[in-house]
C-alpha cells in the first residue's frame, strides 16, 4: 500500500469488479488482496530477499495506517484488519510483520508508530519491540502551495529522543526524495517532485546540513550499541523541571544517580525538552549545558559525542548551470537553491493544434452526466463533455437590458475545469470537490458548451477510495435565463476521454504520425492546447540534469518519448513563510515552509538513462497560450559549501574507538574538525571566505569579527583546494591563537567546481 501513488497503488480496474469495496470485509476485495500479497511473497522468496535466506528484509508491513479510518467502516473494519494480519502470516514469509498506527494489531503483528515523534509511542504489548516505520523528515508538495522545510536539529532531536526512551528501529520517510513521473502523482494535485526534503534529494544530491548532522547522529547511536543491546530498558533519572536522562548498562547494579563507570558498558542520553531556554544539569559529578529542545549522547556516560541542536556538517547551495545568482526568498534557509541565467533549451520548435472536445470515432452520448473516471478507467486526465442548449432573442434581450451576464454552474468539482462556449475558453476552476459558478456569454441560437474535466493525480488516502472518483458531484445548470434555471444534469451530452495526441502518441520518438506537425518560428502567435516538439543536445558530464518550466503554463511533457510528468506553473501564497525557521517546539508541516511567491515546480528531473548525447526529443503539451521558447535545460549540483564550528564542538565521530575485546569505548583526541565536501567528481575550486575567530554572519553572509587570525585563508586553502573533500582542525595549534581567553569558531564559505571540460561544456 503506496500512499504516495496516485489511488494508494490501487490499479483503476478494481473499481469495476461488481460489489467491490476497499479494504473493509469485502469478499471481492480480500481476493484480489490476497492474490497480490501471496505474489510479492512468493517474489521475493524466489529472489532469497529475506533474511533468513541471505537477503536484505527482516521485516514486512501489511496495510497502511488502517487504524485511522478502521472506524469508518465499522465492525466491518475490524473483521478485514483481523483477516488481513493472519493472511499475511499465514503465507510463510518467515520474518515478522508488522501494522503501522494499528493499536488493535493482533499479538502476532508489531503495531508501529508513523508520525514526525515517536518516543512517547508504546506498542500494544510489552512483547514487542517500539517501531517507527515513518519518520517524516519533511512533507509532501501541492501545485501552488509552500515548500515544506524539516529543521535537522528537530528531526535530529526526534530521533535521539526515541532511541533514549527504548526505541528499537527507526525508519525515514523519506530517506530519498523522488520524482513521480509519468502521472503517477497522487493527491490529489501533488506535485511531480516528491523531494519531501529529504536527507537525499530528488537529484540524489546530498542535502546539507540535513544529511550530515543525521549521519553524525547514526554514528553517535551506533557508539551507544553495546549499551542499548545489553539493557532491557534504561534507567530514568530526573534532572532538572524539564531535563532527564535515561542510561543504558550492561550491569544490573549500580544504577542511580551516582554510578561506576568502571563497572561494565555504559551509554545516556541526556535530554533539554524546553523549548526557549539552554540548561545545564548534574550528571554523575559533571556538569553539561544543553541548548534548548535539544539531547546529548554520551556513549561512555561520560564524554558528548553529539547534541542534536549543535549542527557542525556543511550547508550546501544547489546550482542549476552557471553565473548562479541566489533566489534572495529563500537564502535564510540551509537548504538552498540558487537559479541561473540560461539559454534556452531551442529556438526551433515544431506545433501540432490539439483539437477541443470531441475528436475521435470513441465518443459516445450519454444522458446525465457520467463519473470521470468510470469513463477514462484513467487512461488520460482529460474528459470533455460536450452539450447543446438553446438561446431565444428573448434571453439576449434580457441580459442586454438587466446589464448581467449568465452563468454556468457545477455543484461540485475536482481537479481542475476549463469551460469553453462555442470554442472560446470562459474560464477555469481549481480545486477539490468545490462549487463553480462561470459567467459565459451565449448568442442567440444553438450554443456549444464543452468542459474539460482534468484528474491532477487521483485520491490517495482515506477511506472509500473506490467512491471518491473525479469529475464533477450534483447538478450543472445554466443560471439567469428569463424563464428561468435550465438544468443541464439531464441533457444529452457527448463525451470524449483524453487528447488526440495521446492516443495518437505523438510523443514517441518511434511514432510515425508525422503528418500535421509544422514549424512554429518565434514570434508566431500561440494557441491554447499545442502540442511542441524540439531537439536537443544532452550537457555534458554526469551531474543530474533539469528542465526549467517556469516560463510555461500546465501540460505534460515528454523526453525520448519517456513521459516526466505533469508541470503547472502555479506560484505559492506570498505570505506563511517566516525570515528564520526556529527548530525549536513541535514540528507539523505548516511549520517552517518556505518559497512564498514562487513557482511550487519549476524545475524537473530528467533522468541521465533516459538522454542520449544528442538528438534528444522534447515533447510538451501545453493547455495555456504559453510558448516553449524560454524552456531551459541544466546540470543541477553544489556550487557553494560553507560551515561553521566551534572549538567548543565535539570531537569527530571517528574519533571514538570500541575494544573488541570488553568493548568498551575510548576517545582518542577531542579536537572538533570541520568536514567539507564537494558532490563526487567535483572539487573544491577557491576558499571565498575563511576566519578563525569570532566571525560574524552565516553561509553567503560570513564576515570577520574582531577576533581573526591572519593565516585563516592560507591554513584552509592549502587543507581544501583542489580536493572533493577536506578536513581542518578547530583549533589555536592549527591557526595560532589570535584571541586568548576567546572561544573561537572557524567559518569558511568555499565554492566546488567540475573537471574543467564539463565546465566548459555546461557553460557553452
Amino acid at each position: 500500500m503506496i500512499y504516495c501513488l496516485y489511488c494508494r497503488g490501487f490499479p483503476i480496474w478494481l473499481r469495476d469488479i461488481p460489489g467491490i469495496e476497499f479494504r473493509t470485509d469485502n469478499a471481492p476485495f480480500k481476493e484480489e488482496m490476497e492474490r497480490y500479497v501471496k505474489k510479492i511473497v512468493d517474489l521475493m522468496i524466489s529472489e532469497s530477499l529475506f533474511s533468513w535466506q541471505g537477503g536484505p528484509i527482516i521485516l514486512l508491513q501489511i496495510e497502511n495506517e488502517y487504524g485511522n479510518i478502521e472506524s469508518s467502516f465499522g465492525p466491518k473494519g475490524k473483521i478485514y484488519m483481523k483477516w488481513a494480519a493472519e493472511m499475511a502470516v499465514g503465507l510463510g514469509a518467515g520474518v515478522p510483520w508488522v501494522m503501522c498506527r494499528q493499536t488493535d494489531a493482533p499479538e502476532y503483528i508489531i503495531d508501529t508508530c508513523n508520525a514526525y515523534y515517536c518516543d512517547g509511542f508504546t506498542p500494544n504489548s510489552d512483547k514487542k519491540p517500539k517501531i517507527w516505520t515513518e519518520n517524516w523528515d519533511g512533507w509532501f508538495a501541492d501545485w501552488g502551495e509552500r515548500l515544506p522545510y524539516r529543521p535537522s536539529e528537530d528531526i535530529a532531536f526526534a530521533i535521539a529522543r526515541f532511541f533514549q526512551r527504548g526505541g528499537s528501529l527507526q525508519n525515514y520517510y523519506m530517506y530519498f526524495g523522488g520524482t513521480n513521473f509519468g502521472r503517477t502523482a497522487g493527491g490529489p494535485t501533488q506535485i511531480t517532485s516528491y523531494d519531501y526534503d529529504a536527507p537525499l534529494d530528488e537529484y540524489g544530491l546530498l542535502r546539507q546540513p540535513k544529511w550530515g548532522h543525521l549521519k553524525d547522529l547514526h554514528a553517535a547511536i551506533k557508539l551507544c550499541e553495546p549499551a542499548l543491546v545489553a539493557a532491557d530498558s534504561p534507567q530514568y533519572i530526573k534532572l532538572g523541571p524539564n531535563q532527564e536522562a535515561h542510561v543504558y548498562r550492561g550491569t544490573s547494579h549500580n544504577i542511580g544517580q551516582y554510578i561506576s563507570l568502571n563497572e561494565g558498558i555504559c551509554a545516556a542520553f541526556i535530554a533539554n525538552i524546553d523549548e526557549h531556554e539552554s540548561a545545564t544539569v548534574k550528571f554523575y559529578d559533571q556538569e553539561y549545558t544543553l541548548p534548548p529542545w535539544s539531547v546529548s549522547i554520551l556513549p561512555d556516560c561520560r564524554n558528548t559525542a553529539f547534541n542534536t541542536a549543535k549542527v557542525g556538517a556543511q550547508t550546501s547551495i544547489k546550482t542549476v548551470g552557471s553565473d548562479s545568482v541566489s533566489v534572495g526568498k529563500n537564502s535564510l534557509f540551509p537548504q538552498v537553491i540558487t537559479k541561473s541565467k540560461l539559454e534556452s533549451i531551442s529556438q526551433s520548435w515544431m506545433t501540432l493544434k490539439e483539437p477541443l472536445g470531441v475528436w475521435g470515432d470513441k465518443n459516445f452520448t450519454s444522458k446525465g452526466i457520467l463519473e470521470h473516471l468510470n469513463v477514462t478507467k484513467d487512461q488520460s486526465d482529460y474528459l470533455w463533455y460536450l452539450t447543446r442548449i438553446y438561446i431565444s432573442d428573448d434571453d439576449i434581450s434580457f441580459w442586454e437590458e438587466n446589464d448581467v451576464s449568465p452563468t454556468i454552474d457545477i455543484d461540485s468539482m475536482r481537479d481542475f475545469v476549463r469551460i469553453f462556449v462555442n470554442g472560446q475558453l470562459a474560464g477555469s476552476v481549481k480545486g477539490k470537490w468545490i462549487k463553480v459558478v462561470q459567467p459565459v456569454k451565449l448568442v442567440q441560437g444553438y450554443n456549444d458548451i464543452l468542459l474539460l474535466s482534468e484528474t491532477v493525480g487521483l485520491q490517495n488516502y482515506g477511506a472509500f477510495l473506490e467512491k471518491d472518483g473525479g469529475g464533477f458531484k450534483g447538478q450543472i445548470k445554466l443560471t439567469g435565463c428569463k424563464s428561468g434555471d435550465i438544468n443541464l444534469t439531464t441533457s444529452l451530452w457527448t463525451y470524449q476521454v483524453g487528447l488526440k495526441g495521446e492516443f495518437l502518441k505523438v510523443y514517441d520518438v518511434n511514432s510515425t504520425e508525422s503528418t500535421g506537425w509544422t514549424e512554429f518560428p518565434s514570434g508566431a502567435t500561440p494557441s491554447v492546447f499545442s502540442w511542441y516538439k524540439t531537439k536537443f543536445d544532452a550537457p555534458g558530464g554526469t551531474d543530474p540534469v533539469a528542465l526549467d518550466f517556469s516560463s510555461m503554463g500546465k501540460g505534460q511533457a515528454w523526453v525520448n518519448g519517456h513521459h516526466i510528468g505533469r508541470y503547472w506553473t502555479l506560484v505559492a501564497p506570498n505570505n506563511g513563510c517566516g525570515r528564520t525557521c526556529d527548530y525549536r517546539g513541535a514540528y507539523d508541516s505548516d511549520k517552517c515552509r518556505t518559497n512564498c511567491g514562487e513557482i511550487t515546480q519549476a524545475w524537473y528531473h530528467i533522468p541521465r538513462s533516459w538522454l542520449k548525447t544528442s538528438n534528444n526529443v522534447l515533447v510538451i503539451f501545453e493547455e495555456t497560450d504559453r510558448t516553449p521558447f524560454d524552456i531551459s535545460i541544466s546540470m543541477r549540483s553544489t556550487e557553494t559549501i560553507c560551515a561553521q564550528v566551534s572549538e567548543k564542538h565535539y570531537p569527530p565521530l571517528h574519533k571514538w574507538s570500541l575494544s573488541e575485546s570488553d568493548r568498551k569505548l575510548s576517545l582518542m583526541d577531542k579536537t572538533p574538525e570541520m568536514h567539507l565536501q564537494c558532490d563526487e567528481g567535483h572539487t573544491i575550486s577557491s576558499i571565498e571566505f575563511a576566519s578563525y575567530g569570532s566571525p560574524n554572519g552565516s553561509c553567503q553572509k560570513f564576515s570577520q569579527g574582531k577576533c581573526h587570525a591572519a593565516n585563516s585563508l592560507s591554513v584552509v586553502s592549502q587543507a581544501c583546494i583542489g580536493r572533493t573533500s577536506c578536513s581542518i582542525g578547530i583549533s589555536n595549534g592549527v591557526f595560532g591563537d589570535p584571541c586568548r581567553h576567546v572561544v573561537k569558531s572557524l567559518a569558511v564559505q568555499a565554492k566546488c567546481s567540475p573537471p574543467p571540460d564539463l565546465s566548459t561544456s555546461a557553460s557553452s
